[in-house]
């Protein structure tokens, strides 16, 4: 007997082709959606890299609020040390406590070493 069945007409080597046909197709389908699924999920622009993107928006509103209200505390001081919005006595009182002076007219409380009141 040769290579073709008798009354089948079919080969060996086209049944191979044909079962090789069936394999392929799937198998390519199938590691394309694996590769997908996986650049989806690792990827540059996956699902990993979008969870540390929020987590990164997240530092960066928390600094962004750190800094807003740093600027608005040094606003305040700089309005204060203006010629409209200056207060004497305010001044007055923050230049002896930096200084360490006293005014003559003063009460002085001393505290212990390390017991500051403000």
């Amino acid at each position: 007997m040769s290579a073709t069945v008798i009354g089948m007409g079919v080969t060996t080597g086209h049944r191979l082709k044909r079962a090789l046909q069936a394999i392929v197709l799937p198998t390519v389908l199938l590691l394309l959606t694996t590769y997908a699924v996986w650049n989806t999920v690792h990827g540059s622009r996956g699902l990993r890299a979008y969870q540390q993107r929020l987590q990164q928006l997240q530092y960066a509103k928390l600094d962004l609020a750190r800094a807003e209200s740093d600027l608005a505390s040094w606003q305040r001081r700089v309005d204060a040390l203006r010629d409209h919005g200056l207060d004497l006595d305010a001044l007055d009182e923050r230049t002896r406590a930096m200084l360490n002076y006293a005014n003559p007219n003063d009460i002085v409380v001393m505290y212990g070493q390390g017991k500051k009141l403000f």
